[in-house]
């Protein structure tokens, strides 16, 4: 992986923003996205998630990440990568202060840790490099939603049913948006 300079959560994680990936990296990726479907994250994706299809999303993203389409940020432990953000950069033309915040994961093994609050802000910290002064994102998760309340987001509203859980099912989601300074 290449990465920025390493934003530490302790001493065993850091978090840093990567424009490439080994094959063993992708598949560590796969392992995230998959333990979090299967653990009920409504994440775009549905379960069972079927490793290739994981392992495409990531390519895509690191490809997205490479080509400044995106910003990919990932934190790993003694034991691998155990979480991930996006900033989704390229959005239309009369949109260049903004970004969309997605796919915050993080191992069912590795949560309550505050890794999650962590790289939220290297999420912030990293839109603030490139540029951004406002940060949006939606979650179907009440747990995430009192985190990026936490953390000063502001909620701005519901939209009922407006997808799917990973084992079926739909779900209201809560849109979040956040002011950084300039």
């Amino acid at each position: 992986m290449t990465a920025d300079p390493a934003h530490s959560t302790g001493p065993e994680c850091s978090i840093r923003r990567i424009e490439s990936a080994t094959e063993a990296e992708l598949q560590a990726l796969a392992d995230l996205l998959i333990d979090c479907v299967e653990g009920g994250a409504s994440v775009s994706f549905m379960h069972p998630l079927a490793r290739p299809r994981a392992v495409a999303f990531w390519r895509r993203v690191v490809d997205e990440a490479a080509s400044g389409q995106r910003a990919l940020l990932v934190a790993q432990d003694a034991g691998g990568i155990v979480g991930s953000v996006q900033l989704v950069l390229d959005l239309p033309e009369n949109q260049p202060h903004r970004a969309d915040l997605s796919k915050m994961l993080v191992l069912r093994r590795a949560r309550r840790r505050g890794l999650g609050a962590a790289l939220m802000r290297a999420a912030e910290a990293s839109a603030r490099e490139c540029g951004k002064t406002l940060l949006v994102l939606d979650t179907a998760s009440d747990t995430a939603a009192r985190l990026y309340a936490r953390l000063g987001w502001q909620r701005c509203g519901v939209i009922p049913g407006y997808a799917l859980l990973p084992q079926g099912g739909l779900c209201d989601t809560i849109f979040f948006y956040r002011e950084l300074p300039r």
